[in-house]
């Protein structure tokens, strides 16, 4: 990729627009380079934040490239914005958390491309607006409708309607921005809120004999667990009396870790304590509740 660069480290990764002399503008190439790299990192399981910037400190994104959009055809300026559409739409629906850090302008495209995250740090020298509209251009990357869902349908037709271009702590003040950092502090400031948001998250489930133990279920904890880089936290149920459930046997949990495993899911066992005086989870409930009832 000549545009877009992409680092990973400590599972963050790092997207940078590197078009820093055209000040970050999207092109048709820009746009399929982001597209592509969206759809690698969406399936990478050691990945859960993803960070996108703007090369240079003086623009995040300055917007579409116009020198590209001045001669096009209605049919190629059409291709462009659907083109658009589709990447900004991969980046919004990513599993991981996606986080828009904004150094300088942030016009039109580049507003909108940090609308398709879920949030958006922005230097205090950052400044967003659609200026687009002076152009005869109306925001045909998504813009109207994530802009809206933002701030609200007023200010977002004010912005519009004006052209007016904001900067960072009035983004902050209508809730266009959720942080504003000076500009030397921007990356750690995304990679600390990295931390916090990115924590793995675990599925604690409870196998069942017979009941969620088959080959059909860990296949299907796989598709919702894998895509999140989730851990899963297998838990053998105790037997009680007042419920039919039985705990799988050693060789149905053997295998149902196995498959889990197989479809690139982290898997823990956990540990029995006490179930041989009825100590476990459960059975002192039911035992409490025999003492009740004597």
């Amino acid at each position: 990729m000549n545009c877009v660069t992409l680092e990973v480290f400590d599972q963050i990764a790092t997207v940078t627009i590197n078009r820093p002399k055209a000040l970050n503008a999207l092109n048709t190439q820009t746009l399929t380079e982001l597209r592509e790299c969206f759809a690698g990192l969406e399936e990478r399981k050691d990945v859960r934040v993803v960070i996108l910037t703007g090369a240079g400190g003086k623009a995040f994104v300055a917007g579409a490239d116009i020198s590209e959009m001045v001669d096009a055809t209605p049919a190629e300026g059409r291709a462009m914005a659907l083109l658009a559409m589709e990447t900004f739409n991969k980046l919004e629906n990513m599993p991981q958390v996606t986080i828009a850090a904004v150094n300088g302008y942030a016009l039109g495209g580049g507003c909108e491309i940090s609308m398709s995250c879920d949030i958006r740090i922005a230097a205090d020298n950052a400044v967003f607006g659609q200026p687009e509209c002076g152009l005869g251009i109306i925001p045909g990357f998504g813009g109207t409708q994530r802009l809206a869902r933002l701030i609200g349908k007023g200010r977002a037709k004010e912005l519009i309607f004006t052209c007016d271009r904001i900067d960072a702590q009035e983004a902050y003040r209508i809730g266009l921005a959720n942080q504003v950092v000076p500009a030397g502090e921007l990356m750690d400031a995304c990679r600390n809120y990295a931390d916090k948001t990115g924590r793995r998250l675990t599925f604690e489930y409870s196998l069942v004999g017979g009941v969620n133990d088959t080959k059909e279920d860990a296949e299907e904890l796989i598709g919702l667990a894998a895509p999140l880089g989730s851990h899963v936290n297998l838990i053998p149920v105790n037997p009680i009396k007042e419920r039919d459930f039985v705990q799988s046997n050693h060789a149905a949990i053997a295998a149902f870790q196995k498959r889990l495993e197989k479809g690139g899911v982290n898997v823990t066992i956990r540990r029995e304590m006490g179930r041989d005086i009825d100590g476990a989870c459960g059975q002192l409930r039911r035992r409490h509740m025999e003492e009740q009832s004597e």
